[in-house]
């Protein structure tokens, strides 16, 4: 999709109200008029800035979702130590916001029709994978993890849990508490990679 480039700084603040309107109306009902309002930015401007309504959300997610990734790989520089990388990295998405899971589930929803969504969706799944994946290929390099499967496959599963685990709370499910699920992703990881000690 082509970016507009009106609005400079003006433009990332409206970005942010348009996320807040996303994740308490959804996709489909997030309109100029909701985002005028919470913006306090008139209609004829967000028009020129983003041109349509739906290129509005798709950039609004696009600009979350990137923020999202920035902040897990900063969390993951910080942390030298592979075992307590991941652990970290776990911590931020089950102590995410609930307007950050909102978004989450309205962008992974929306990549499935959109196919330019689609296509950014996996590029973010890429860049989100990677640190854990980098973690687990360190932790296996030091002899810190010996894992019965592939760095890869503890990944994935690793990452599906938490995104499962999203959805679920998005939904307002019945699950055991942030801190319960927390203790049993960790026993289990552990388990998967091999690490015998408490680190």
């Amino acid at each position: 999709m082509r970016r507009r480039r009106a609005g400079g700084a003006k433009r990332t603040a409206v970005l942010d109200a348009v996320a807040d309107v996303l994740a308490a109306r959804g996709y489909e009902n997030t309109r100029f008029t909701d985002v005028s309002t919470a913006s306090g930015v008139a209609i004829s401007t967000l028009q020129n800035y983003f041109g349509s309504r739906e290129d509005m959300v798709i950039e609004a997610m696009e600009a979350f979702t990137d923020q999202e990734v920035v902040a897990l790989e900063a969390v993951a520089a910080a942390e030298p130590d592979p075992w307590r990388r991941l652990v970290a990295m776990a911590d931020r998405s089950l102590h995410n916001s609930e307007r950050t899971r909102q978004i989450l589930v309205e962008f992974w929803r929306s990549a499935m029709r959109d196919d330019d969504l689609r296509d950014y969706s996996t590029e973010v799944a890429a860049r989100y994978r990677a640190p854990f994946l980098a973690a687990v290929r360190e932790g296996v390099a030091r002899g810190a993890f010996k894992p019965a499967h592939s760095a890869e496959a503890v990944t994935d599963l690793l990452l599906s849990a938490l995104a499962g685990l999203i959805v679920a709370r998005v939904q307002q499910q019945p699950m055991p508490s942030p801190v319960e699920f927390r203790e049993v992703l960790t026993a289990q990881l552990r388990l998967m990679l091999g690490v015998t000690a408490r680190p």
